[in-house]
């Protein structure tokens, strides 16, 4: 049987600066939380090892971590063997884009927050700087949080008594990466913790050409804060 439904969350931590930002404001909401992070065959793989760090300095109460290897699936320098590009000049929707994946994840998170008792999802999606993925847009969570209490057990229970089973948490769904940074600077996030790069050297050291160490960098500068990572 699942456990009772209380303040527990379903955090989705990838390892990156969003999802580490977002674990903490959680936890500073008062929720326990529970991590959960994909091993999807990304060539950045060195933000599972940043995720497992992140989730035991957070004290979560469980850190679950999930393999969905999407390299089968294909479509995505991230998880093929298409270059990232290095040149800032990307438009549109950019090849680092995996088919689906929050799409995916959400749904992971969804079952283990069902199974768990757990009502609350969280996740570090962000429309401001979003690098053109469509699923990090508002209408995708909408969307999807309305599956998500029509699809289920717990939501089809919750609707018979005129209310939501599941509620979803994308705290840095409109703010700047600055922004964010700023507040991860204020709930004592530990970005030395994190990785964004992805395309990360041999070492695990971000590339610093990517569009997300480019995103990153410039982040930190308008934030007029240091990126531990950059040494």
């Amino acid at each position: 049987m699942p456990e009772m439904a209380g303040r527990t969350a379903v955090v989705l931590v990838s390892g990156g600066l969003d999802s580490a930002v977002v674990l903490a404001w959680m936890q500073r909401e008062g929720f326990e939380c529970i991590a959960l992070t994909i091993d999807y065959g990304q060539r950045h793989h060195v933000e599972l090892e940043c995720a497992r760090r992140l989730a035991a300095h957070a004290s979560v109460r469980e850190h679950l971590v999930q393999q969905i290897d999407l390299r089968a699936v294909g479509g995505s320098a991230l998880t093929g063997s298409d270059p990232v590009p290095k040149d800032g000049a990307s438009h549109g929707i950019p090849i680092t884009y995996v088919p689906a994946r929050n799409t995916l994840f959400l749904s992971l998170a969804l079952g283990l927050a069902e199974a768990r008792g757990a009502r609350d999802i969280a996740l570090g999606i962000n429309a401001v700087d979003y690098s053109g993925y469509p699923d990090c847009r508002p209408a995708f969570l909408e969307s999807f949080s309305a599956t998500a209490n029509l699809a289920t057990r717990a939501g089809v229970e919750a609707a018979q008594q005129g209310h939501l089973a599941f509620h979803f948490h994308a705290p840095l769904l409109n703010l700047s990466k600055p922004q964010i940074i700023r507040l991860g600077d204020e709930l004592g996030v530990d970005f030395a913790r994190t990785s964004s790069c992805y395309d990360p050297l041999h070492n695990g050291s971000p590339c610093g050409q990517c569009d997300s160490c480019r995103i990153r960098a410039a982040g930190f500068a308008s934030a007029d804060l240091v990126d531990p990572r950059i040494r």
